[in-house]
């Protein structure tokens, strides 16, 4: 697991978008039951944030059922397929639905929220 390419952004607190990248991951397929998390000393340093940040994540985490972690010891990806197949059926609903509201919001129609995700997407496309 992975959390280099992690991009903290304002608004949202952080321990709130560490959960959300490891979410991501499990969405996306790159993040797999068994795999290791960083220490959270190793990620509050490569984050430069408070480690009290880093272990309410992993707390939150842990009560969903998503990581396993002991005392003194490392902490792991604890996923079961049935949990990676609703994550990866749920996050991208609920990130659409999200958007959806916030462009609505804003007062864009549904044309200009579709122009404008389809420019994106054409800027982001390598």
């Amino acid at each position: 697991m992975r959390f280099d390419d992690l991009h903290l952004r304002d608004g949202t607190p952080i321990y709130a978008q560490i959960i959300q990248h490891l979410k991501a991951g499990i969405a996306a397929g790159t993040v797999q039951d068994g795999d290791e998390l960083p220490s959270r000393r190793t990620l509050s340093a490569l984050l430069g944030v408070n480690p009290n940040t880093i272990q309410k994540a992993f707390r939150l985490l842990e009560e969903e059922g998503l990581i396993s972690s002991r005392t003194g010891s490392k902490s792991y990806v604890c996923l079961s397929s049935e949990q990676s197949q609703a994550m990866q059926q749920q996050l991208p609903h609920t990130q659409t639905q999200d958007y959806i509201a916030t462009m609505r919001a804003m007062g864009l129609t549904r044309s200009q929220t579709v122009a404008l995700i389809e420019a994106l997407w054409k800027e982001d496309t390598p």
